[in-house]
């Protein structure tokens, strides 16, 4: 039973992967619902996100997003971070991981602070390394613009799992949940 559904995965993926590489048109206006988070660490995981909510819901891009969170580390964040991404979306009913292609789907990123951040924010800025302690974003307003998303990322059901690490060690764990809808 276990070569079975290991077999439909495969397969899945291959359907996944021959569907991205077709031209499709590209769709307007995204929206995400049913936004969830968990931290995924073990209990000692020292990095862990203690709140984090988004509105409204859904979201809708391009368009404002309020959000608030905190989180702490008993442990100084100090680059390099990696990040190791694993991005799955629901396809008839099976989780199939999405690869990584242009840095989008489930990617290791062997630096995080410098290689997920927009080019824009880190010309002459350095990766700051926040000290160990607790840390809160208050209820914020962020305007999210227009995102060209390729078609195979605009509808569906999406859990992605970053795994943050530094020096061989898991210092933080969070999966999250979302629909994705476009026009």
């Amino acid at each position: 039973w276990k070569n079975c559904v290991k077999r439909v995965s495969d397969i899945m993926n291959v359907v996944f992967v021959i569907t991205f590489l077709q031209d499709r048109p590209k769709p307007h206006t995204p929206a995400i619902q049913g936004f969830d988070w968990k931290n995924c660490g073990l209990p000692d995981t020292p990095a862990v996100l203690k709140s984090l909510t988004v509105s409204p819901d859904p979201i809708v891009i391009p368009g404002d997003l309020m959000a608030s969170a905190s989180g702490s580390t008993s442990v100084e964040l100090s680059a390099p971070l990696s990040l190791n991404v694993t991005m799955e979306k629901e396809v008839a009913g099976f989780w199939v991981k999405i690869p990584c292609l242009d840095q989008l789907g489930s990617c290791h990123y062997q630096d995080a602070s410098d290689e997920h951040l927009p080019a824009q924010s880190t010309q002459n800025a350095p990766c700051l390394s926040p000290p160990q302690g607790s840390y809160s974003l208050p209820q914020s307003d962020f305007y999210l613009p227009y995102m060209d998303l390729p078609y195979w990322l605009t509808n569906g059901d999406y859990r992605v799992q970053g795994v943050l690490g530094a020096r061989g060690k898991e210092l933080g764990c969070l999966k999250v949940a979302l629909s994705l809808h476009s026009d």
